[in-house]
């Protein structure tokens, strides 16, 4: 792919308790906030976007790193612009305090911003709630953002912090044990159920994240996990990104399945029976 000059996206911005950040927007119907992975929104990112509001959502992308519409690929670029311009993101994000790469126990500030956009978009939108689709590094915000009452739809793929650097982080998400006790009493109380998916072999995303949000979340938490094979094998990256890089895009494949699942589940939570298209 090339860079994408966002054509068919409003860009506009959002402030919440004196923090702001620009925010991209297509499509029409109940919101999914869709929080990118690194190094930011992609145009791999910007066409699962697309997608979301193909069924009739209205897709929201918050920018939180990195130039939106860059492709990272280093055929686009060249290597070390492309190592150069990960290398920018991840330090942004390393030396900001919105967000938290290592802690066990806590959930990144940058989801306080979130929800206020999520609860925002809603009363912008309309339908019964929204959604959220966290991705890599994002990948447990949509977790947090689900102690809220208006997510319907949380979808955590390849949630990889805290960084599994040790035993305890490898067990354990970004999530405050408080938040962690609302979504388990919603799960409970509403029939809340949290999505996950990653590769098998990914190291960012241990199995013990996702054994612990089995043993945590019980049966509310529904996990697609993929093998190696199932990855798009001319992407960079050791499989990773299940709905971007990753994708392979054809009826049959595993992560075209994968996909399906949560366009499906939008559709569940969000839109009235036989609402939305494809």
């Amino acid at each position: 792919m090339a860079d994408h000059d966002l054509s068919g996206f409003e860009r506009d911005s959002f402030t919440y308790r004196g923090v702001t950040h620009d925010v991209l927007r297509c499509g029409d119907g109940p919101a999914v906030v869709v929080i990118a992975e690194m190094p930011g929104i992609t145009p791999k990112v910007l066409a699962f976007a697309e997608r979301v509001a193909a069924i009739g959502c209205t897709a929201v992308l918050p920018v939180l790193f990195g130039r939106p519409g860059r492709d990272p690929h280093p055929a686009a670029h060249g290597k070390l612009k492309a190592r150069a311009y990960l290398a920018s993101s991840i330090l942004r994000v390393c030396v900001s305090r919105e967000f938290t790469a290592f802690a066990v126990g806590r959930s990144s500030p940058v989801v306080d911003w979130l929800r206020g956009l999520a609860a925002y978009e809603h009363e912008r939108c309309g339908g019964p709630g929204v959604g959220a689709v966290g991705m890599c590094f994002t990948g447990g915000f949509a977790l947090a953002m689900a102690a809220d009452e208006r997510m319907l739809a949380p979808v955590l793929s390849q949630p990889s912090l805290p960084m599994p650097a040790t035993g305890r982080r490898a067990a354990g998400i970004d999530i405050s044990s408080a938040d962690l006790a609302k979504v388990k009493d919603r799960c409970a109380r509403d029939g809340l159920r949290v999505h996950g998916l990653r590769f098998r072999s990914d190291r960012l995303v241990p199995d013990e994240r996702f054994a612990f949000l089995r043993r945590e979340l019980g049966e509310a938490f529904v996990a697609v996990e993929l093998d190696d094979a199932d990855a798009d094998p001319e992407a960079v990256r050791d499989p990773h990104s299940v709905l971007t890089e990753h994708l392979i895009d054809e009826p049959g494949q595993a992560t075209r399945a994968a996909l399906d699942g949560v366009l499906d589940l939008l559709r569940t939570r969000l839109l009235p029976a036989g609402g939305g298209t494809d």
